[in-house]
């Protein structure tokens, strides 16, 4: 019988918590690919907390300006879940903010300023914008429901959170008790934030980018720029003074379903457009369209991006001369677009990772959102049924994780005794961490700086638990 149980145990290590799943012949495991490999996932079960029916929602990352260490901040209908993905091969889940009046939302949006997590949700009455100090994650130890420091009152229900961290801006769109355009709110100061009230005269702000301009329209320099989609448009919008915004144009385009989101490129010359429902009423394969804005006053249709299926795209980030698009049934499809403004394909796919492998139908399922900006090139995907995914482009993993894992062994392995840590290579055991495969933390022993240790750890439970080495290298241990 115990043999049979160790064998499980071993299987269910070699299925679920193997590390890096590589890309090879167009698979990662279960899931299509191409040229980025799967180095985890975390389910929803884990994240979200029981209240309704759990899913994924928006997605955003933070980088630990004092560690270094790097975070995923995933919403969920009912909460917004915080994990450590700086092992991306093991990330370590921290706990919750669960949703602020007890109700669900398919729509919960979250961004970042000064260490700060800014958090909002839709269709959901009284909830208003909590505001968390993400450096609270550094002291958690055991995953835990998190309460946020703060919470703005003056907004009811909001779809979307735009910041401009370069003015401490915050910009709330489609706020139900303002308006639904865009309400202003200083939050120079995260924990005071200031009402400076909204604007509401272009419909409905589905979503937005503001930047302090610094692009080829040199009349606009140093400006608040707001580029927000509006449902049926492209709205361009003078925000420096909330008191007196000025419209710059419109933008309007062929076969119109919803203006959903879009972004600059890094050089603010164009802007990338994805409509949400152009695919589902026109039979149109997934569409980007690209606006030259050179001249603010004069934005022009440049090229008109078409995707080699029909999945609905979402949201779209640029990182450098690349765009990561989160692409619903299509999961995460990566586009070079160092081509803009020349003749010919202007943007070209160069890899995918589809969190949906059954198909890349046109329906909302799959990837909800990316974020690509994390500078260790570990790139996260929030997907509504499946959860967390951290992948990375191939051949390209140089973690100290790989680079340390064969200085270190565990003997035995799986154990029922005390096992014992080596270490070769001229390397030292210089300290020691025990994590359940939820990311509790059961041990830390510091200061050893020896080749061998034993690790005290048959007093613990039957089951699986990570092993981190030096703050660098993790490693499985079945304790059965």
């Amino acid at each position: 019988m115990k043999q049979k149980a160790l064998f499980f145990i071993i299987l269910f290590i070699g299925l679920n918590v193997n590390g890096q799943t590589p890309c090879i012949n167009g698979f990662a495991g279960e899931y299509p690919c191409n040229d980025y490999d799967l180095l985890s996932h975390t389910p929803v079960n884990i994240l979200a907390n029981t209240i309704g029916n759990p899913e994924g929602s928006d997605l955003w990352g933070w980088t630990d300006p004092t560690t270094g260490k790097e975070y995923a901040i995933a919403a969920m209908t009912n909460s917004t879940a915080f994990i450590d993905v700086s092992d991306p091969l093991n990330p370590i889940y921290l706990g919750r903010i669960d949703t602020q009046n007890g109700s669900t939302s398919f729509w919960r949006d979250v961004k970042i300023y000064n260490n700060y997590a800014f958090i909002v949700a839709d269709n959901i009455g009284a909830h208003g914008m909590q505001v968390f100090d993400l450096t609270r994650l550094r002291n958690i130890t055991t995953p835990e429901t998190i309460s946020p420091n703060v919470v703005y009152n003056d907004v009811t229900s909001c779809h979307n959170i735009v910041i401009n961290e370069d003015s401490g801006i915050a910009y709330l769109v489609d706020c139900k008790n303002v308006g639904r355009g865009i309400h202003f709110v200083d939050i120079s100061n995260p924990l005071n934030p200031v009402n400076l009230g909204s604007y509401n005269n272009e419909g409905v702000t589905h979503d937005a980018q503001v930047v302090t301009y610094n692009g080829p329209d040199t009349e606009h320099v140093g400006k608040e720029i707001l580029i927000g989609s509006n449902e049926s448009k492209v709205v361009i919008l003078d925000v420096t003074d909330k008191n007196n915004v000025v419209k710059i144009n419109d933008i309007f385009y062929s076969q119109i379903g919803y203006t959903h989101q879009g972004w600059f490129t890094e050089d603010q010359r164009y802007f990338l457009l994805g409509d949400e429902t152009d695919e589902q009423n026109f039979g149109l394969n997934t569409r980007t369209l690209v606006f030259d804005l050179q001249d603010l006053e004069s934005p022009e249709l440049e090229y008109t991006y078409e995707g080699p299926s029909n999945a609905i795209d979402h949201n779209g980030y640029v990182k450098g001369n690349t765009f990561f698009m989160a692409n619903y049934r299509a999961g995460l499809r990566v586009l070079d677009i160092s081509n803009l403004g020349n003749i010919g394909e202007q943007l070209t796919e160069i890899g995918y990772f589809d969190t949906y492998p059954d198909n890349d139908g046109t329906a909302f399922n799959g990837a909800w959102s990316v974020y690509p900006y994390f500078a260790s090139g570990n790139i996260i995907i929030n997907d509504i049924e499946r959860g967390l995914f951290i992948v990375r482009k191939s051949g390209t993993l140089s973690i100290n994780n790989e680079l340390f894992k064969d200085h270190f062994s565990i003997f035995p392995n799986p154990t029922n005794t005390n096992p014992t840590i080596k270490a070769s290579e001229n390397q030292n055991i210089k300290s020691i961490e025990v994590f359940t495969i939820l990311g509790r933390r059961i041990l830390s022993k510091q200061n050893i700086n020896q080749v061998e240790f034993v690790l005290p750890i048959t007093n613990q439970s039957k089951g699986i638990y990570i092993v981190k080495i030096n703050g660098l290298v993790s490693k499985k241990l079945v304790l059965y």
